[in-house]
């Protein structure tokens, strides 16, 4: 700790000496305008550097003297020397509960130690996590049992009832293979290989209410195996799109992406149908664009019908992309 107080003496000491010869610079540069003995400019600036010397010394006595010792060691409290570049926190009173309350995290949130933004993080609950509520603060934050101890979540992201799952997808295969490149979490996949209009009808849509409901966006992705079926398709989502939009789901058709040259559907096929779709379902069913897409970025497939995980991937992260941007 003694060579650190050395340190500081030196570094002031340079500071200082800087200062004196850009003072001394500044003098001697008018003998350009004014006429000035040379001996006489030597003197001022020996003057000027004695006097500044002195002030130095004293500053520099008074910078050491400054730092706490302890007996014939300097030293500085890292503690008090961070101390005071610490921004006060957030200031909060909690309300607490009579007795705890269940609730649900409605997305991906943090948890944290205290009821701002600006505490430290503890860890995280994924969608739908059941929470143990046992107050609430003054700033619409929750006050939760976490791991044995307590912690605060932003009010925004904690509710009453199991929400509905952020994102569900509604398909056939290649909704299937999507789930295997994307994986399932806070998404929910209701989809069969090989199957169009007759499995919708019968069995994914008395599945949707078990996983759709408010604030769900609902991804729908049926005809590349029976593109012939569009007039069944549109009175079938037609139908069913007041009852949806009442339980606060969004829904969008996701157009039937492009086939490489070995699929038993051709390319044409799938722009009428999309064409069709697009013009007649419902304007409360939004439009999601993949074949145009695909067809502007590439794909990679080995049957011509289904992608490679890479395609999937992207074609998840442009999806997401639209339904973020709304």
């Amino acid at each position: 700790m003694k060579k650190n107080s050395n340190n500081i003496s030196n570094l002031i000491l340079l500071s200082s000496f800087a200062g004196v010869l850009s003072i001394v610079a500044a003098i001697c540069a008018v003998s350009d305008r004014e006429t000035i003995n040379l001996s006489s400019t030597a003197l001022c600036s020996i003057e000027i550097v004695d006097s500044m010397a002195s002030s130095i010394e004293a500053a520099t006595t008074e910078a050491v003297a400054g730092i706490s010792e302890e007996g014939d060691t300097v030293s500085v409290s890292s503690k008090e020397a961070t101390a005071s570049l610490e921004m006060p926190r957030t200031v909060y009173t909690v309300t607490e509960y009579e007795s705890p309350v269940t609730m649900y995290t409605s997305d991906t949130v943090n948890v944290r130690s205290g009821a701002g933004t600006d505490y430290d993080k503890l860890g995280k609950l994924r969608w739908g996590s059941e929470t143990l509520v046992t107050g609430v603060t003054d700033n619409g934050w929750y006050e939760v049992s976490y791991d044995d101890t307590t912690a605060f979540i932003m009010g925004d992201y904690i509710v009453p009832e199991l929400p509905g799952t952020p994102i569900v997808f509604v398909g056939n295969s290649r909704t299937v293979q999507m789930q295997m490149a994307v994986g399932s979490t806070d998404k929910a996949y209701i989809a069969k290989v090989g199957e169009g209009y007759s499995w919708f009808l019968n069995t994914a849509l008395s599945e949707i209410p078990h996983y759709a409901g408010n604030g769900t966006t609902m991804i729908i992705n049926f005809g590349v195996n029976d593109l012939a079926n569009a007039s069944k398709y549109i009175r079938l989502v037609n139908s069913n799109i007041d009852a949806w939009t009442e339980a606060g789901i969004t829904v969008y058709y996701a157009a039937v992406t492009p086939v490489g040259g070995n699929a038993s559907v051709s390319n044409s096929q799938i722009e009428s149908f999309n064409a069709r779709m697009q013009s007649e379902l419902d304007p409360r069913v939004r439009w999601l664009d993949g074949y145009t897409y695909l067809t502007q970025t590439g794909f990679s497939s080995a049957d011509g019908l289904h992608y490679n995980s890479d395609t999937y991937r992207s074609l998840y992260s442009y999806y997401m992309s639209v339904i973020t941007q709304v």
